[in-house]
């Protein structure tokens, strides 16, 4: 966890960075820890909230005053309950971008042999031609993340919720990159929050590569982390004085990870290219967030951010398998776990910052023996699920809040 330390009053603002399905995942723990920890925080009533791919999609949902209880207990298939989280929403094949590609390999080679056959003598030939124009045919995009836009749109068309920016009861902001221009572009904003906040989601978490770009109004948009890792500076720029950041994309230091067993051998080119390529990304993402702290401290002088995410030798989140159920519970304890440990260690450091804005630390949640979940959310950890229902979740969250006001 960093901080800032500077010295302005004024309301709270939520900056999620992205991460993929377990980073959502961890997200939703972090979210959850300071659920508990902090007094004063309403997390489904934040003034401004700024999401980024994984963070647009758990932003989105707290804005629609889905709690943070019930997408702890959505990790587990368990709520929202007519729509149950799945990490498999982020990975379906993108058939249709296969064929569509596929379908223009005929006349592409015809492009070649065309060419070729007009300049004889030009460099490469035939072969080179052709190389050059089936590249065209390459998919633009491994996977479809079309499933995630459906899901929001029935996650957010439950009576009390919206799929529409101008509708939110506070300003939620997606972040996204124009493909062709490169530049940001700020669904939710003024001129762009007319775009349903499922397809602005889904364009925030089109990341290149893994997924096609997502046409809006005949522009091509892309992840959003292309330009920047948070972007804090939007909440920041509509008044928040406090900025809560969690970034759950770190690089790994893989000693430890060796020390432990998670890994046999020190080097991840062992794991092939997902390794090389993680580490890679995590990489450009840590160092480009340090840049933009750094600019932050300068340019808002009198606000303060707070950043939640892994530590370097928190090797949990690099070696999960969200896919496994096992391992999601065991991201989300995670997160929960080591947000709570950190605000503990740190509460004489963090403790004046937040009660600069009106918050305070929960001694008593931070002086507990052990930090569970499950038991926040009104579930046991090794005991089977409760049935979801509305009446359900709605006693568990009652009997929670008597027991915090009962403590």
């Amino acid at each position: 966890m960093q901080l800032t330390d500077h010295h302005r009053t004024g309301y709270v603002g939520l900056a999620l960075a992205g991460g993929g399905p377990e980073g959502a995942i961890y997200e939703i723990g972090v979210l959850r820890a300071l659920d508990d920890a902090l007094d004063g925080l309403d997390l489904n009533d934040v003034r401004v909230t700024v999401g980024v791919s994984a963070g647009a999609f758990v932003g989105a949902s707290l804005g629609n005053g889905i709690t943070t209880a019930q997408l702890v207990r959505s990790v587990v298939g368990e709520e929202p309950t007519e729509h149950p989280f799945r990490p498999e929403l982020f990975l379906s094949p993108a058939f249709r971008e296969y064929a569509r590609r596929g379908l223009r390999v005929p006349l592409l080679a015809w492009d070649a042999l065309r060419e070729a056959l007009d300049d004889p003598k030009g460099t490469g030939g035939f072969l080179s031609s052709l190389v050059a124009h089936l590249g065209r045919a390459l998919p633009v995009g491994v996977f479809d993340n079309t499933p995630l836009r459906e899901y929001l749109e029935a996650l957010f068309s439950v009576q009390g919720r919206t799929n529409d920016f101008r509708r939110l009861r506070n300003p939620l902001y997606v972040v996204a990159t124009d493909l062709d221009s490169s530049e940001t572009v700020v669904f939710g904003s003024e001129g762009a929050d007319h775009v349903p906040i499922s397809l602005a989601v889904q364009a925030s978490t089109a990341l290149p590569g893994l997924y096609p770009p997502v046409e809006i109004e005949g522009r091509h948009y892309v992840d959003g982390v292309l330009n920047k890792t948070v972007h804090a500076s939007v909440a920041f720029g509509h008044g928040a004085g406090l900025v809560l950041c969690v970034n759950p994309i770190v690089p790994v230091d893989t000693a430890r990870a060796v020390a432990d067993g998670a890994m046999r051998r020190g080097r991840l080119t062992d794991r092939g290219m997902p390794g090389v390529m993680s580490q890679t990304f995590r990489t450009l993402i840590r160092s480009r967030m340090d840049t933009g702290m750094a600019a932050y401290r300068d340019r808002y002088v009198d606000a303060d951010l707070l950043l939640f995410e892994p530590r370097r030798d928190d090797y949990r989140m690099f070696f999960t398998n969200v896919f496994s159920f096992a391992s999601r519970k065991e991201v989300v304890e995670h997160a929960y776990r080591s947000t709570l440990e950190q605000l503990r260690d740190r509460a004489d450091e963090v403790g004046p910052v937040l009660e600069r804005h009106g918050l305070r630390l929960r001694e008593h949640v931070l002086a507990r023996k052990r930090f569970d979940v499950w038991e926040s959310v009104g579930l046991g950890g090794d005991e089977p699920l409760m049935p979801s229902t509305v009446a359900t979740r709605d006693l568990r969250d009652a009997l929670a809040d008597l027991d915090e006001w009962l403590g």
